[in-house]
């Protein structure tokens, strides 16, 4: 197991803030699948961030959020 960095950033469409922020995971090594990363990145990481910032009032849904990997390397 190999253990990766990514430098990312996720928007809402509703929540005008976007999060700026880094994410570590482990895999086999080998290539990183960007698609998949980013899907790991939005279950993991944004849809708490956001669900934070909007409170328990408001429903957010995956499907509103974008995430953007600009950068991946093992750590």
């Amino acid at each position: 197991m190999t253990t990766y960095i990514a430098h990312f950033t996720a928007s809402h469409r509703i929540v005008q803030v976007q999060q700026n922020s880094i994410f570590v995971w482990q895999q086999e090594s080998g290539e990183v699948d960007l698609e998949l990363l980013s899907e790991k990145i939005r279950r993991e990481a944004a849809t708490p961030f956001f669900r934070l910032l909007a409170g328990q009032e408001f429903p957010l849904t995956e499907a509103d959020m974008q995430v953007k990997v600009h950068r991946t390397e093992p750590y």
